[in-house]
């Protein structure tokens, strides 16, 4: 997945997930300050999208549906959307990811029907992914700062290198 950046960070029993604003299509920018962070179940659970924006979305809505059903428990809600996001005819062709965060829980969901939980409970996906997550891994080791400062910090990183992020940034906390 290209043409975004999102990053969450759980630590010292914080989580904060941050995105950048840029839409693109092929090699035009549409928008600069789209939002693709939402919160789910009143505000405790934390989820970014990368990929196309109408399947990322329909994603949203199926896992904000599981959730429901599961009582809030995230991992569980995440294993059922992976399966049916592996099994069902409509949403095998989705193209997206999903990054999401509560407060004690980092996950990435992909469209292979991986449910991913990092050691280091970082969690990162799109085009600027990686660039932000070695930032957040060196400023987990070597300072202080809270999960909502490395989110940011770490998309302004990758802002400064990845053609497809921009420095309009988002970050909530939970």
């Amino acid at each position: 997945m290209h043409a975004t950046t999102v990053i969450g960070v759980l630590r010292d029993g914080k989580g904060a997930l941050g995105s950048d604003g840029q839409m693109t299509i092929g090699s035009t920018i549409l928008k600069q300050s789209t939002s693709k962070v939402r919160r789910m179940l009143g505000g405790k659970i934390l989820v970014g999208f990368a990929g196309a924006t109408a399947d990322a979305i329909t994603l949203l809505d199926r896992f904000d549906e599981k959730l429901q059903a599961h009582g809030g428990k995230l991992e569980r809600a995440a294993v059922e959307l992976a399966k049916d996001w592996r099994t069902d005819k409509y949403l095998r062709r989705l193209e997206a990811m999903l990054a999401v965060i509560g407060q004690d829980r980092a996950l990435i969901i992909s469209g292979t029907g991986d449910v991913i939980e990092p050691e280091d409970s970082i969690v990162a996906i799109g085009s600027g992914g990686m660039f932000a997550l070695a930032a957040a891994r060196a400023m987990l080791r070597s300072t202080d700062k809270d999960a909502k400062t490395i989110v940011a910090e770490s998309l302004k990183i990758a802002a400064e290198i990845c053609i497809y992020t921009n420095d309009h940034i988002r970050v909530e906390e939970v």
